[in-house]
């Protein structure tokens, strides 16, 4: 935390009309132990920099004040910036510090210099915490005893721990509970002995609750919304999720919890300017996978009273792709072979109508919703998702930001896919059992979620977690045509080293899903069940969906026209055909006379997941951040141990790993970071087995050829190894 003593600003509106020099450079030395960035905010001598990230290009060749915030040198203020640092020093513990400065030319102005002499810190040789033990653990003492002997006395750290201890008495139900330090410094040995007294008072209980500057909204519509309610007690998590309650139902602008007044008994009043209880929107955006995007909802905040919201939500998807698919950085991933319609360019889109009950039952833990909802999806070159259904919901609030959900979601769904989707995922090759795939089905589970954040912000978290938890039920007591069993579990947790500006954020996946005999006899699974990686938000070494079991698809046609050149025994070459008409289709080769090019990988999906990621984000100048990660996941499907081991084309749904490393860049603009990342893959050339088509009986089938290819993304070069990703908002 930076302290910062009162100054007069350090700008001018221009150089014609100041006649101090501007300030071209800072320069901060001899910082050591406390937190250099905190340290400049506490000065207010600065140096000239570019407004704006996206306007640096620009500042190389102009310094015209519309493009660079100019600082000049304030002698008043530079002096007084010499007593913000010690005294910045002095709280942290090194009540020895010193600090010269220096001004010297620089270009057409100058640079300052700071050089500071931290001196030897100010140690706490004793800690002494009196605490009534029948209220506090020596667990939650040890966890809030912040400021630790042998270590500097700091006393922001000291006011922090002051806080924790008084917060959890509030917690306990004693809001007026005091928490009183006291200190013993000996300047000359440089140690300090600190005691701390916790005195919890009398329990307090919530009063009368009066509610101001609501017109439209009925005041028992915001009481019923509140975990505070006359003669409970009256605790700090009840008042921060009664806030945070009425800022979510979108009803207000302000939403305040006045300080309380009385002993005991507390009188709470609570101060609200309202919203407008309507609102539309509309917007859109693209990427390089599902090209354009429309989107637009509305919603009403109050339908009926009661705070019950409706929301009727729509969005349309792939739009240009015919125009743009194959151009520029819109890679074309939407092939299909073997007759299968080209679908996967045409729009995709999504619409749904959502009402929900907050205060379910008169408890403000409790919500209930229901909606209805239709579907058009696309999962690039893997199926098209086509469905329609109801869902209901009752979801609880366990404690702060962990809300508990049971949802039973009825659909109607049809899976648009190549035969190879359905011969590799299902085993099912002969087209008429295909068309039955194709048609609806019932997808039907009923799932269990659980959620917990304990992160400090919501756009890019530099301490704390946040998990989530799903499991997903689906059988012929739900009413699915499609059964299983599926559990997965997402975590991200991140660091934020003492006195260094970087943040160290991981992240895990696991996943794993059962198939149970469907209603026609069969133990198949819907696709959008099934776990597939690769891409911004995961494995960024690999394009969308590309890590995992896959197979590569080849034309019979393609397949029998490869040819290879043999010497000739008199001299020269002959070309003959690498798979000629006599030899079996399965045992054909596909590494003989054929590029890359020539085969289309296709994502089959995988039965379980194991995925984490560990990335390093580092602050390189103003609303910039830099990034290094290292990402690695394993898809599984079941290993085939050999051809001899072949029963079905499943099989040859190998389990697949990689680790990929990588770096990027984050703008931090209003609406999220935007990221650019780039992936490295070092296994550029990877074994896949190939599916061809042929004729049997008359009819098309699919088959597996016996030996793999060694198939690779592109040359092997550096540039070949480099995967591309642009995206709004953190990976995790």
């Amino acid at each position: 935390m930076a302290v910062i003593v009162p100054a007069l600003s350090a700008q001018a509106p221009s150089p014609t009309k100041n006649p101090s020099p501007e300030v071209l450079k800072l320069v901060i030395r001899g910082v050591r132990n406390v937190n250099k960035h905190d340290l400049e905010l506490s000065v207010a001598t600065q140096a000239s920099r570019c407004r704006s990230f996206l306007l640096e290009p620009f500042c190389l060749f102009s310094k015209s004040p519309i493009l660079v915030e100019k600082h000049y040198l304030d002698h008043n203020d530079l002096r007084l910036d010499v007593l913000r640092m010690r005294v910045y020093y002095w709280r942290a513990g090194y009540r020895e510090a010193t600090v010269d400065t220096a001004v010297t030319p620089s270009g057409q102005g100058v640079a300052v210099t700071f050089d500071v002499h931290e001196g030897e810190p100010t140690i706490v040789a004793a800690l002494r915490i009196d605490y009534d033990t029948t209220l506090i653990t020596v667990k939650q003492r040890n966890k809030l005893a912040i400021l630790k002997v042998g270590k500097p006395l700091n006393l922001l750290t000291l006011d922090t721990m002051r806080v924790g201890f008084q917060g959890l008495m509030w917690d306990r139900g004693y809001a007026d509970a005091i928490v009183d330090t006291a200190l013993s410094v000996n300047d000359s040995t440089r140690r300090a002995a600190v005691a701390m007294r916790v005195f919890p008072n009398w329990p307090t209980t919530v009063g009368n609750i009066v509610v101001l500057g609501n017109q439209k909204v009925a005041t028992q519509t915001i009481l019923n919304m509140l975990l505070l309610r006359p003669g409970r007690p009256y605790i700090r998590n009840d008042q921060l999720e009664s806030q945070r309650t009425l800022y979510t139902s979108s009803l207000f602008r302000l939403a305040s919890i006045l300080p309380p007044t009385g002993d005991s008994v507390k009188r709470i009043e609570i101060q609200v300017v309202e919203a407008p209880l309507h609102d539309a929107r509309i917007g859109g955006g693209g990427d390089n996978v599902n090209f354009g995007r429309l989107e637009a909802s509305y919603s009403a905040h109050n339908l009926l009273g009661g705070a019950r919201r409706l929301d009727i939500t729509g969005s349309v998807g792939n739009l240009f792709a015919n125009y743009v698919a194959n151009h520029g950085p819109f890679k074309d991933s939407l092939q299909n072979i073997f007759g299968t319609p080209a679908l996967f360019r045409q729009p995709t889109w999504a619409g749904s109508i959502d009402f929900s009950q907050p205060a379910f039952m008169r408890r403000p833990e409790n919500q209930a919703g229901f909606g209805i909802f239709a579907h058009r999806r696309a999962e690039p070159a893997i199926f098209i998702d086509r469905g329609y259904g109801a869902t209901a919901t009752f979801t609880r609030q366990l404690t702060a930001r962990a809300p508990a959900s049971l949802t039973y979601r009825y659909e109607v769904t049809r899976v648009e896919a190549g035969d190879v989707y359905f011969c590799v995922n299902y085993g099912v090759c002969d087209t008429t059992t295909i068309q039955t795939l194709r048609g609806h089905q019932n997808l039907s589970p009923l799932t269990l979620s659980a959620f917990i954040d304990r992160s400090d912000q919501a756009f890019t978290p530099t301490k704390g977690y946040v998990a989530r938890f799903d499991i997903d039920h689906a059988s012929r007591y739900t009413l699915s045509d499609y059964r299983y069993n599926r559990a997965t579990m997402n975590a991200a947790a991140y660091w934020h080293p003492s006195l260094r500006p970087e943040v160290v954020a991981t992240h895990l996946r696991l996943g794993i899903v059962r198939a149970m005999t469907s209603s026609a006899g069969d133990t198949v699974l819907h696709p959008r069940t099934r776990f597939y990686a690769g891409g911004s938000m995961s494995v960024r070494g690999y394009g969308e969906n590309q890590l995992g079991p896959r197979v590569l698809t080849i034309s019979a046609d393609t397949l029998r026209a490869a040819t290879v050149i043999t010497p000739r025994a008199g001299g020269g070459n002959d070309t003959i055909p690498a798979c000629p008409a006599t030899t079996p289709i399965t045992q054909c080769n596909p590494n003989l006379g054929l590029s890359n090019g020539k085969f289309l990988p296709r994502p089959t999906g995988g039965t379980s997941v194991i995925e984490g990621s560990v990335e390093l984000r580092v602050p390189l100048m103003r609303h910039l951040d830099g990034a290094v990660f290292v990402d690695g996941a394993i898809v599984g499907n079941g290993v085939l141990q050999g051809f001899q081991d072949l029963k079905s084309i499943t099989d040859f749904a190998h389990g697949t790993s990689a680790i990929t490393p990588g770096a990027g860049i984050r703008y931090n603009s209003p609406v999220g970071p935007i990221r650019v990342d780039l992936g490295y893959n070092p296994t550029l050339i990877e074994n896949l087995p190939v599916i061809t088509n042929t004729v049997v009986d008359g009819k098309q089938k699919l088959i597996a050829l016996e030996t793999e290819r060694a198939y690779s993304y592109g040359k092997n070069t550096f540039l070949s190894r480099l995967v591309l990703h642009l995206s709004i908002g953190q990976a995790y």
